[in-house]
This record gives C-alpha cells, sequence and structure tokens, in this order.
C-alpha cells in the first residue's frame, strides 16, 4: 500500500506541472491558433470556457449536444475539446458522409477522444501506432472468432452458463443483480473467447482482472482526452492496473513455456504468433473494451426489460421451448435439459425473438458518441455549395442518441419495444441508416457473432430456468425499470442497483 500512495502521489506532482503546461499551451493556442480557424467551420459553440474548451462535453454530453444542434441552421456544429477541434454532425445527410468518407479514419478518432482507451498512441503522438494496433488486432480477433472456433467451444460456453443459472436457482431468496451475476458470466465467456484458461477457470482470478478492467475503462477522464500526454492522476491509475495485469499475463505464460505445457485456448494462439505480454494485454483489454462493456451491459438490461414486459418475456419463451423441441422433443426432460441438445447453427440463427430485444437494448443503451478524424490534407464539404466543411486534422463525431432517440425515426423511442423491428413496422428503415445496432458501413463490428452467440445463450437458460421476473428493492417491493442516463460516453451499468427477483420454473 505504501507503494501505491507513493506512485500515485508522484504522479500527482507530475500532473500539476502536466497541467500548468497543458494550460499554458492552450492559452498560446487560443491566443494565436484560433483565429486561424477555416470561416466554413458548422457553427461554433458559444458553451465554452477560456483555455478547456466544451467542458459540457464531457460532463452533459447528450443535453450538450441537444443543445447545440437545436441552436445551429443545420444541426452541425463546432466545439474545442481543449486544443482539439471537433466538428459535430447530426442529421441523415450528414450521418451518410460520417460513416461512408474514407477520408474519415476510425482509429485515429476513436483513440485520442477515448482518452487512451484500450489504444496505445505512439511517445510523439502520431498515428502510426494506432493503425499498427487496429490492423493487428482486426486480424487476431477475425482469427479467433470464426464459425468453426466457437462451435469447438460451444460446450464449454453452456457449462459456464448453466453454472451461473444453477447457482442463482440454489440461492435461498431467488434475488439477484444481474448487472453482477449476468455481467460477470459475460466476461467469463469473453476471456474464454479472447484471454486464457487460467483467469475464465479461477473465480477469484477473474473477479482480479474484471476489477483491473473496470479501473482502467473508468480512467477516459476529460483531461486525458484534452492531452493525451500529461501525466495525470487517472492515468496514473490506468498504467498502475495495466502493470498488474501485465505480471498477471506474464506469471500465466511464463508457467505454460517452464511446464513445456499448451492450452486449446485464445492465450496459446496469441503466444503461438509470437505476440510479447504487451501486445498480448493490449489485445485483451482493445477485446474487453469493444464487448465486455456493451455484452454484458445489455445482457443484464434485456433480463431487466423483460421482467416489465410479460408480453415479449412469453415471446422469448415460446421460442426458447420451439427450438428446444426441435432438437429434443421428449417433454419429460426439463426445458433447461433439452437446450444443450441445441447445435450452433440453432443458437445462431433461431432465435429472432431473442435477437430484437437485443437489438432494442443496444438503441437504448446506445446514447454516446462515435468519432473520427479527417486525415487527409483536403476540407470535406458537408454540403454541395462547401459552406460547411471539416477541415484537415479535425475531428469529427456523431452524437448517436441523434440517431437511436429521434422521433422521426423511433416512435416513443424511450420505451423499450422490439416490436418496432418486425417487418410490419420496420422503423429503422425510415431514413438511411436508420439502426447503429452492429456498426454501419465501413466498420461493422467483428465481435457481432460471438456477442449474439453468447446472449442467446443467457437469455435462453434464463427463462428456461426461471419465470415470474420482476424487479424489487432490497425490502422486497416492486422497483421500476432504472431510467438510462443518456449522458453516458458508453454503455453503463445504471446508476441505481437493479435487483431481479426471479421463481424456478416448473416445467
Amino acid at each position: 500500500m505504501a507503494l501505491d500512495s507513493a506512485f500515485l502521489a508522484e504522479h500527482t506532482i507530475l500532473s500539476a506541472v502536466g497541467l500548468s503546461i497543458a494550460l499554458f499551451a492552450t492559452a498560446f493556442y487560443y491566443t494565436f491558433a484560433r483565429a486561424s480557424l477555416p470561416a466554413n467551420l458548422p457553427q461554433y459553440t458559444t458553451e465554452t470556457w477560456p483555455i478547456i474548451g466544451c467542458m459540457q462535453f464531457f460532463t452533459e454530453r447528450w443535453s450538450f449536444f441537444q443543445r447545440q444542434m437545436a441552436k445551429s441552421p443545420t444541426g452541425n456544429f463546432t466545439f474545442h475539446a481543449g486544443h482539439k477541434v471537433v466538428v459535430a454532425l447530426s442529421g441523415e445527410e450528414s450521418r451518410k458522409i460520417f460513416f461512408d468518407n474514407r477520408q474519415l479514419a476510425f482509429s485515429e478518432g476513436y483513440g485520442p477522444m477515448l482518452g487512451g482507451g484500450a489504444v496505445s498512441t505512439s511517445e510523439n503522438g502520431k498515428t502510426g501506432d494506432i493503425e499498427d494496433f487496429s490492423g493487428y488486432f482486426n486480424r487476431r480477433l477475425i482469427a479467433m472468432l470464426k464459425g468453426p472456433i466457437l462451435a469447438k467451444g460451444l460446450p464449454q460456453m453452456l457449462t459456464d452458463v448453466r453454472t451461473t443459472m444453477d447457482k442463482l436457482a440454489a440461492s435461498k431468496d431467488c434475488v439477484t443483480d444481474p448487472f453482477d451475476s449476468i455481467y460477470g458470466v459475460v466476461f467469463q465467456l469473453t476471456m474464454r473467447a479472447v484471454g486464457g484458461r487460467e483467469i475464465a477457470d479461477d473465480p477469484v482470478v477473474l473477479r482480479k482482472v474484471l476489477q483491473y478492467f473496470e479501473a482502467i475503462e473508468g480512467t477516459a477522464k476529460p483531461f486525458n482526452i484534452m492531452y493525451h500526454w500529461m501525466p495525470t492522476p487517472a492515468k496514473a491509475l490506468r498504467t498502475y492496473n495495466g502493470a498488474k495485469l501485465y505480471m498477471l499475463f506474464k506469471k500465466i505464460v511464463d508457467a505454460r513455456k517452464k511446464e513445456n505445457r499448451r492450452e486449446d485456448d485464445a492465450l496459446q494462439y496469441l503466444i503461438d504468433q509470437g505476440d510479447d505480454v504487451v501486445n498480448i494485454i493490449t489485445f485483451v483489454l482493445g477485446a474487453l473494451f469493444a464487448g465486455q462493456l456493451n455484452s454484458g451491459i445489455n445482457a443484464a438490461y434485456i433480463l431487466v426489460y423483460l421482467s416489465n414486459n410479460p408480453e415479449w418475456l412469453g415471446r422469448v419463451h415460446d421460442e426458447v421451448n420451439a427450438v428446444a423441441m426441435q432438437y429434443n422433443s421428449d417433454t419429460s426432460i426439463p426445458l433447461k435439459t433439452r437446450l444443450a441438445d441445441v447445435p450452433i447453427t440453432a443458437w445462431e440463427t433461431e432465435f429472432p425473438m431473442i435477437d430484437l430485444c437485443l437489438k432494442e437494448s443496444i438503441r437504448l443503451q446506445s446514447a454516446g458518441n462515435a468519432f473520427r478524424k479527417n486525415t487527409s490534407n483536403t476540407a470535406i464539404p458537408l454540403n454541395k455549395k462547401g459552406t460547411e466543411v471539416i477541415p484537415p486534422g479535425a475531428y469529427v463525431t456523431y452524437a448517436v442518441g441523434d440517431l437511436n432517440f429521434n422521433t422521426d425515426i423511433y416512435t416513443d423511442p424511450d420505451h423499450f419495444d422490439p416490436g418496432r423491428f418486425l417487418p410490419d413496422r420496420a422503423e429503422d428503415r425510415r431514413q438511411h441508416y436508420g439502426a447503429m445496432t452492429w456498426g454501419l458501413s465501413r466498420h461493422p463490428c467483428l465481435g457481432m457473432r460471438f456477442a449474439k452467440l453468447e446472449n442467446n445463450l443467457l437469455t435462453a437458460f434464463f427463462v428456461a430456468y426461471f419465470d415470474d421476473l420482476h424487479l424489487v428493492d432490497r425490502k422486497g417491493n416492486s422497483a421500476k425499470v432504472p431510467m438510462v442516463n443518456k449522458e453516458n460516453h458508453t454503455a453503463k451499468k445504471p446508476d441505481v442497483e437493479v435487483l431481479l427477483k426471479y421463481h424456478l420454473r416448473q416445467d
């Protein structure tokens, strides 16, 4: 603990020095460089602070975007995040440009605008390392999540899911926080897909890695984004927890080499490719940032929403029962047992109602921002006349809430209603790119197949084990579905405790 305190104290001093330098540099920029911004930028916001720019972008993001979009004649606007120039886009036409234009780079936008996140940037601030990491990450993830590999891993996934359900079934009060129990098994499944068996098989180590991951995930602070090079306390915490992960993974890798032991898992694949421990950790963290925050949160939220929606809970149960009947029609065997006979092809394709629930949950949890950067040497026009442009070097952001909570697209958008995606309604087809569930255009979600599979498994087994779902408080009184905090930058656990009460299904 003394070493931990000394480590953080040293970084606090460095942070103060770094902050002074950052403020001086930004003051210089505001004084001499800001006037050189092109005149045909989208309307510049008046909600800006001297030196640091728009703090509201970090503290009340969706509310800030709503105000600025309403004030701008086109819905597009410009602001500063520290010294970074950011062009914010809205509306259908700008949405097409954001997702389709090849001059707008994905990784170069996300890395700096998420405070480092899981993406490493080079010491000199160049983007080459980001590009290298993006290519490396994509190659490794695609190789790990191929169909045959998922099929091979299905028995272990079934075991993990059923172990969790059996623990819930053995509970005396039949109450769980799904953002702990369900979120936790998603972390275990994800760790099996992209990490090592020594972690996924050991509940204590798994919990420890989850704590490290959540500590790192929580360090995307405003000043990290404004000044990525500054040694802030948040960056010190990220470094500290990253070091702990490094030691944990290195111990596992060294033990396998010393014992001349091989495991049939993702970690062994990375070792066999010649990846060092730093690259392995970077990859695993990248995969967790890409998948866990969304899959874990949504898997829990689906059960919360279904507990408040008997119609859709019934539809999901009927679907699960129908699929199980196809592959094992012996009704003397419990539904939860017959599900074990369902093959991987059915798990991936024969649960359309669960898929709609997932799609709707993703929509409701996604009020954050997508990012890009104009890495070209030319301005990108936002209309035919060129009266608004994205200048070279500018960051670009699109508030996903402008799509997901748009009343021109979705009826009663704050309400959980998977039926809005059914063919007879198809609300997401009312505009071009009307849904952003699994990425859009040039950047589809690489982990979609695995994310859908684990969600189908979790939801199907939960409704096969339990029924009469409803939310309660600590005293056992009925509780309401928590409101989604639309100011969050990414999918987040609810701001209040959520307890789900259930009963063992008698069939």
